[in-house]
């Protein structure tokens, strides 16, 4: 007798709402025990997480019902980062959580707006002289009014809300960059985009943001490598960058101190090397598992702003356990292998270089944030992206991966009708 043929189990697409209903799990779970984290149970935080939470299923389940979208995947792992933020914020510094909350909010209806921008590609094309001109006055603003804080006048104060202009000039670079090298075209284009990008790098590193001035170059060369593809012009770039770099390193004081403790912090902990091993003796201390939120031993030695900002990767580790920092650290992976296979099959070059450009960006500043705390490389004060405290680095973070989701041919299926379920 013949043998029946057997039947391939039909495998299906992502349930985004059973995953979104774990998340929502694990921020309640987080944000009880962030709330419980003080002296007394603090309802603003669990109230805080609470809101966000409701905001996370209405974006979904708008875009899923009237927009028929499908692909929240990106979404997801940024409301996971956000939540995660948003919790060791509460557990710290429990007034600075419903502002973040707020901020972050923000950062998602500017996530939309953009993606919806970036789905006209000749829109893009003629918005990117006005968006360059609108980077440099920014930076040549904060040039001229920006205020000094820990080393780096890269912060400007508008009616009481300070604001760093270089974290939205983040998202003008990629945008600029991938517009004016949409098409292989002539070198005048490629030269302008050069001119652009000196501009910015320069006007960084005259007001002493060295670390965001690292990450444009990167970008920089990232977008240059995904149009041309010639490794001598890269090597010829990052030459030309070291050789600039040491006469930095030479001339300036701020950044010749901050290299005279790299690799040496255990000789002065209580001094230069106060803040790097102090995380690093916290993250030792925490274990696989972590020691609970709340009970770490960072927060109790630094301020509150460096443990929700440049050290908050550091508090994760010890409280919340060694492998959530390694889940984090692989979220942040996710985005940029999400951005490679886009790249792929994108529409254009624009989306290709842009989705790149962002990933690359979003995971290089994570290396030098969670590399720099623990002394693998120099400490720049870059904050970790979607997790650190700051509001332009949300709103900055949110926008960039506008890109990346522009790039996923699904995301603007339903302008040509919406698909049946």
């Amino acid at each position: 007798m013949a043998k029946r043929a057997k039947k391939m189990p039909n495998i299906k697409p992502i349930n985004n709402f059973a995953l979104l209903t774990v998340l929502s799990v694990f921020q309640l779970f987080t944000g009880y025990f962030a709330a419980n984290a003080g002296k007394e149970f603090s309802v603003k935080v669990i109230t805080t997480i609470a809101i966000f939470i409701l905001v996370e299923w209405i974006y979904v389940s708008a875009f899923y019902f009237i927009m028929h979208r499908r692909n929240f995947e990106l979404e997801l792992i940024a409301f996971f980062l956000t939540g995660t933020g948003l919790a060791v914020i509460g557990s710290v510094a429990p007034n600075a959580c419903f502002k973040q909350m707020i901020i972050a909010v923000a950062g998602i209806v500017c996530y939309t707006v953009l993606v919806f921008i970036l789905g006209n590609v000749e829109l893009c094309m003629k918005l990117r002289l006005p968006v360059a001109i609108g980077a440099i006055a920014l930076l040549l603003v904060n040039l001229v009014l920006g205020k000094v804080v820990y080393g780096a006048q890269n912060w400007i104060e508008i009616a009481g809300v300070t604001v760093q202009p270089s974290e939205f000039v983040k998202v003008a670079f990629i945008f600029v960059g991938a517009a004016t090298l949409e098409k292989i075209q002539t070198s005048k284009n490629i030269i302008k985009f050069i001119v652009f990008s000196v501009a910015c790098v320069g006007t960084l590193i005259l007001i002493r943001d060295f670390g965001t001035a690292l990450i444009f170059f990167i970008t920089f060369l990232i977008i240059a490598f995904m149009n041309s593809g010639d490794f001598k012009t890269i090597g010829l770039a990052v030459s030309a960058a070291g050789l600039g770099g040491a006469i930095v390193i030479k001339y300036k004081s701020y950044v010749t101190k901050r290299f005279a403790f790299y690799r040496h912090i255990w000789e002065d902990p209580y001094g230069s090397g106060y803040q790097q091993t102090h995380v690093l003796t916290g993250m030792a201390s925490g274990g696989f598992l972590g020691l609970g939120i709340g009970n770490g031993s960072i927060r109790n030695y630094l301020n509150d702003y460096l443990t929700t900002t440049d050290d908050v990767f550091g508090i994760i580790c010890e409280e919340w356990g060694f492998l959530f920092g390694i889940v984090l650290v692989l979220s942040f992976v996710a985005i940029a292998v999400s951005a490679l296979v886009n790249s792929i099959a994108a529409r254009s070059t624009f989306y290709s270089i842009s989705a790149v450009a962002g990933a690359g960006l979003l995971l290089f500043q994570t290396a030098l944030n969670i590399f720099g705390i623990t002394d693998v490389l120099p400490l720049t004060g870059v904050t970790l992206p979607f997790v650190s405290q700051g509001g332009s680095s949300m709103l900055s973070c949110w926008a960039i991966l506008a890109f990346i989701k522009a790039s996923d041919i699904r995301t603007y299926n339903y302008l040509g009708g919406a698909k049946k379920r």
